[in-house]
């Protein structure tokens, strides 16, 4: 039952297409024609398909058999990789907070940056004819299994906006802070106080991280500084869970080469400020560090006031959901890349090796 609701979901089986016959079902799966019938049933009861004597079974539109008692409010589906953490919260307050102004209602799912997961968020989402999608995507800077469903959305002119990231094998619109500039304002802001061995913490499997490394290597070709491959911390959603572990080998193994780091963001800025704690080394004094984001973690953090830049979090969500109620309402020409500037936040996290040049 799964595998045929996924086939017609990424459109293998299209809608009005008759799919195999009960003989055949049986042999592909391997199944006794009971358990045929039976899938066939249920599929039917939620809407997927429709038996018609002498004829077969065919793959309805499930954009006419919405959910009853949807059919008089429009509803947008929002998928992000999480919800209750970090920036999170506050990107979907915003997408909240504009979709209730137009009396839209709201579908949420988060895939906890696992592919699988986003798979079952996307089926989901078609499954209930959602008339919108926002969506953060999973592991942005990887290949994406999942492309196929997207591709349906577009199919069935659905409308879908990317927030944080995007997937570059997909041309559809999205709406990101530049992570290129912030990545190079963060270092450019370290090099004007006077440090020179700088390294870098970043992900490898979000397409932020690919983007925040790239403005840290301009940033350091503009002063004329070297960057050392071995001054790179890499990191990935599997191994975040050991990132601790993997900052204090790495700090304790160059720590009389750096005197600054810069982070992927806040949440790693705050991690490498308790190893430094635990392994006995001073911020600032002996390691200066910066984050990125302006999430919570360095506005209210007592242990630290992390330097850091802006990210719009919260009116991110608002665009988004006005980009959305727009595109629903028939709007033309609206924007297809929304990048936002980031500003420095200063904190208490870095030291000025020399007098600032005015």
């Amino acid at each position: 039952m799964d595998d045929i609701k996924s086939k017609i979901l990424t459109g293998d089986y299209r809608i009005g297409e008759r799919i195999p016959t009960e003989a055949s079902l049986q042999d592909m799966y391997q199944v006794s024609r009971h358990t045929v019938r039976k899938a066939i049933l249920e599929l039917s009861s939620e809407g997927f398909l429709r038996s018609e004597k002498g004829s077969g079974t065919f793959v309805t539109n499930l954009y006419q058999t919405k959910p009853a008692g949807h059919a008089h409010m429009k509803t947008i589906g929002v998928i992000t990789t999480y919800i209750s953490d970090y920036i999170f919260p506050s990107i979907i307050r915003g997408i909240e907070s504009r979709l209730n102004e137009e009396n839209y209602s709201l579908l949420l799912a988060s895939t906890n940056n696992d592919v699988e997961q986003e798979k079952k968020a996307l089926e989901m989402m078609l499954s209930f004819g959602v008339d919108g999608l926002i969506v953060e995507p999973t592991k942005s800077n990887l290949y994406n299994p999942n492309i196929s469903y997207y591709l349906s959305f577009k199919e069935q002119d659905v409308p879908l906006i990317m927030i944080n990231a995007y997937y570059e094998q997909l041309e559809v619109p999205f709406l990101c802070l530049d992570d290129v500039k912030s990545s190079y304002l963060a270092t450019k802001e370290l090099i004007a106080s006077g440090h020179q061995q700088i390294g870098l913490i970043s992900k490898t499997d979000d397409l932020q991280g690919k983007y925040r490394m790239k403005g840290y290597i301009q940033a350091l070709g503009e002063a004329k500084l070297n960057f050392l491959p071995e001054h790179v911390l890499f990191f990935d959603t599997e191994s975040k869970q050991h990132l601790g572990e993997q900052i204090t080998t790495f700090l304790l193994a160059h720590q009389h080469e750096l005197t600054a780091l810069v982070c992927y963001n806040d949440e790693v800025g705050l991690e490498v400020a308790n190893v430094c704690s635990e392994i006995g080394l001073s911020i600032p004094d002996d390691l200066s560090i910066i984050g990125q984001d302006n999430s919570y973690i360095a506005q209210k953090n007592a242990h630290v006031k992390l330097t850091t830049l802006t990210h719009p979090q919260e009116q991110m969500g608002r665009d988004a959901a006005d980009w959305m109620i727009k595109k629903v309402q028939g709007k033309k020409n609206l924007p297809d890349q929304t990048f936002y500037e980031p500003e420095l936040v200063p904190g208490e996290t870095i030291k000025q090796m020399n007098a600032r040049k005015k």
